[in-house]
């Protein structure tokens, strides 16, 4: 092995982990569970942030801009609705994806490693099955977040894990038991 060789092989890093995909049915209508979320998760602010981002902002004015933004301590960043292209394709199913997160909560990881925003915001769905079933699918944020080595990120990943249930209770959805029964193991870092 050369001693290029020897470098590329250090500046790759491989992190096997489990990942908890958690699904729940919703006994709604699609379109009931898509207006519920989306008035319970309400889009980001664009004109307000944009406006920020214009001037020299502290902390503490992108706390105070989020804070009204996020009732339920998420916020949409993105919303993406496919199915019109799937449906060109003779599929039956609906499917709306969104990145919904919280840049202030997000911070408290991104502090101790940056490259948490692979995984904030987190990646959500509203779909149906083919009994016309509607889901609301997630991965488990602290799954995830553990994966990190940081005590402190996994913290912050165990505490969305909470937040996601406040969320899924306030939208009447059933709470998966592995949202509410986290805890911070010795070796997280």
């Amino acid at each position: 092995m050369t001693s290029t060789d020897h470098e590329l092989a250090d500046a790759v890093s491989t992190v096997r982990y489990e990942v908890r995909r958690l699904s729940v049915a919703t006994d709604l209508s699609y379109d009931e569970t898509v207006r519920r979320y989306e008035q319970a998760v309400p889009a980001l602010d664009e004109a307000r942030f944009a406006a920020l981002a214009a001037g020299e902002p502290t902390w503490d004015d992108v706390r105070v801009a989020t804070a009204p933004n996020a009732p339920h301590d998420f916020l949409r960043y993105w919303r993406g609705e496919f199915t019109w292209m799937f449906r060109a394709a003779g599929d039956e199913g609906r499917c709306v994806e969104y990145l919904m997160g919280n840049h202030v909560i997000a911070e408290r990881m991104f502090r101790h490693d940056p490259g948490v925003l692979l995984h904030a915001p987190l990646r959500t769905t509203i779909h149906t099955d083919r009994a016309g079933t509607t889901w609301f699918s997630v991965d488990q944020p602290s799954t995830h977040f553990r994966s990190y080595g940081s005590r402190a990120i996994t913290i912050v990943g165990i505490e969305l894990d909470l937040k996601l249930a406040a969320l899924l209770e306030h939208l009447g959805l059933p709470v998966p038991a592995a949202l509410t029964a986290g805890r911070v193991p010795a070796h997280a870092g």
